[in-house]
């Protein structure tokens, strides 16, 4: 019942951000490794910055299916399940619920750090600098800041959608760690919980030229009796950029939705 109930919302999402996919096609990316063909070639090796990190640079997506599945519910990416507090288990199944009128892609909210990445629309442009990497989001045309010239994450800080994120390499990985997030939040369609403790460590690896790997690992006291962990596969969107995505703009959903949830049983249409 959670899986149909999930994969509905999937599909009500669908002419959100599948015409997304139109924009900007055939144009070419500079500097990119190509086949004899010419097409992109993904397989090649990791590009590097001039200091010799990997360069994490590029216009990132969900690889296939598997973050597709994550995106409706992370849970089943979890090895033993998600570790619910208790009561925890009980949050997810009301926000789950129809219509799902408080969920924040709903309401045309931030949908956070875990969900945009296992979202399949939801395209990332990452710039990498010195001191600095900058994650440019497609949906609502946000930003991330990633800081890596060694500062230490903020004491108290005022809560935040995506919180504060400090970075540092250890080898070939990019090791993020991010604290003060706003309550209340979603880490999938299926109302899966984060609050306000949680602190998330993302593990980035550039695998090959168009291919990345992201552990995120959760350690949410408030919503969860143990940390947990969970891997995102992306690709990189080659030939493309991003095209302004205001959530909110024409948006004509809501209104239904709430509309339903009003009406007496069985008059709702």
């Amino acid at each position: 019942m959670r899986a149909s109930r999930a994969i509905a919302g999937f599909v009500a999402l669908l002419p959100i951000y599948v015409p997304l996919s139109a924009q900007w096609l055939h144009y070419p990316t500079a500097g990119i490794p190509r086949t004899r063909d010419g097409k992109p070639n993904l397989s090649a090796p990791t590009p590097k910055t001039a200091d010799g990190k990997p360069d994490l640079s590029g216009i990132w997506n969900v690889e296939n299916d598997a973050g597709q599945s994550q995106f409706l519910d992370i849970a089943p990416s979890v090895r033993g399940g998600l570790p619910y507090r208790p009561g925890m288990a009980e949050v997810a199944k009301a926000r789950a619920a129809p219509p799902k009128t408080s969920e924040p892609i709903t309401r045309c909210l931030p949908i956070g750090i875990v969900e945009r990445s296992t979202w399949p629309g939801g395209l990332k442009k990452i710039v990498q600098i010195p001191g600095l990497i900058l994650i440019l989001n497609e949906y609502n045309t946000s930003y991330r800041q990633i800081f890596t010239e060694g500062r230490p994450l903020p004491v108290d800080p005022q809560p935040a959608w995506d919180g504060y994120s400090v970075g540092k390499w250890d080898g070939d990985t990019l090791v993020v760690e991010t604290t003060g997030f706003k309550d209340g939040q979603w880490l999938d369609t299926e109302g899966n919980p984060l609050t306000d403790a949680a602190h998330i460590t993302e593990r980035f690896r550039r695998v090959n030229f168009g291919h990345m790997e992201i552990e995120i690992a959760v350690n949410d006291p408030k919503a969860y009796i143990r940390p947990w962990t969970t891997k995102v596969k992306q690709v990189l969107a080659a030939e493309t950029d991003l095209v302004e995505f205001i959530c909110a703009e024409n948006e004509k959903d809501r209104q239904h939705m709430d509309a339903a949830m009003q009406a007496p049983a069985g008059t709702a249409k």
